[in-house]
């Protein structure tokens, strides 16, 4: 293979090779896909008929259930299908769009916690000035600029890696396909290029997570002033599932990319991979209602809202 054209399709990880363990596979698969398509819509749902949680928090968390759908719609529905019906193939134009669509919602989603850091910061520390500086239009423009900037991060990398031609075979490691993963069958060095893009990203994703750390620092410090114990509730109420939300999608991203190769295997990677790309999807939704009382209140209230639209 002399170049990218020539490859057709490619080997993704599989995940068992008997029968029995490919099928345990994807119902398992599809009940954590399931779990993540109820959790996330009955988020969106909730904020979207409740107008007690039509604020600025509630706003960026509708927008995180939507890029957890997305991301997660991307890559299981695929390793489903694999495990179903025994086979390891993705085409490639279905190997770039799923390049594109994961890289898209991945970045968007770690830009847009960096935002709800953000928003937790001026409710808790300057909240004098939140409806100020989080008024309706801040908000859009803040989530636009969080949608914007993944499609572009997202359209940028996906262009230039599979311009790169392509010579060490087509078999992936995980079981979906990934910037990195892909330029491991490069045989130009102009793939460097590339790897300088993804330094460039690095740089900037680091400089997101410093933001959001300091962030709560400062918030530790204004919530341990704060007089009312109640108040010191609510506030760790409000920050904690984000700072879980923020640990989780930090660490397994981390571990994905920096684990070193030498104690590399199918089993480690399958499982690595299923961290990273599959669990922050399925359980942000349980993380955070779990806490959040308003929240809770409002998915109790689905059924009637529903029901008195019917009437």
């Amino acid at each position: 293979m002399s170049n990218g054209s020539s490859i057709t399709q490619f080997l993704l990880l599989a995940f068992a090779d008997t029968r029995e363990l490919q099928r345990l596979h994807f119902w398992l698969f599809l009940g954590i896909y399931l779990a993540a398509l109820l959790g996330n819509g009955f988020i969106i749902t909730a904020i979207a008929c409740d107008h007690r949680l039509h604020t600025p928090m509630y706003f960026f968390l509708l927008n995180l259930s939507l890029l957890d759908l997305g991301s997660i719609s991307t890559t299981l529905p695929k390793a489903m299908a694999n495990s179903l019906w025994n086979t390891r193939t993705i085409s490639y134009a279905g190997c770039a769009a799923q390049v594109f669509l994961f890289g898209f919602f991945m970045s968007a989603e770690f830009s847009l916690l960096t935002v709800m850091a953000y928003d937790r910061y001026v409710a808790i520390c300057q909240p004098l000035h939140y409806g100020t500086l989080l008024g309706s239009r801040a908000c859009v423009r803040m989530a636009a600029a969080v949608w914007g900037s993944g499609f572009l991060n997202s359209l940028l990398h996906t262009a230039n890696t599979f311009s790169l031609p392509l010579c060490r075979g087509n078999v992936l490691e995980p079981f979906f396909c990934e910037v990195p993963h892909i330029l491991k069958l490069s045989c130009s060095h102009s793939y460097f290029r590339e790897v300088g893009l993804l330094v460039v990203v690095a740089c900037l994703a680091f400089g997101c997570f410093v933001f959001i750390v300091l962030s709560y620092v400062q918030i530790l410090r204004a919530v341990v002033r704060l007089p009312s114990e109640q108040g010191r509730h609510k506030a760790f109420a409000t920050c904690l599932p984000h700072l879980i939300v923020v640990s989780l999608f930090v660490s397994t991203a981390v571990i994905a990319h920096l684990k070193p190769p030498s104690i590399s295997c199918p089993f480690l990677d399958l499982v690595v991979a299923v961290l990273y790309a599959v669990v922050p999807p399925a359980v942000n939704p349980l993380i955070y209602s779990m806490r959040n009382q308003e929240l809770k209140d409002a998915l109790w209230k689905l059924p009637q809202c529903t029901l008195f639209h019917r009437q």
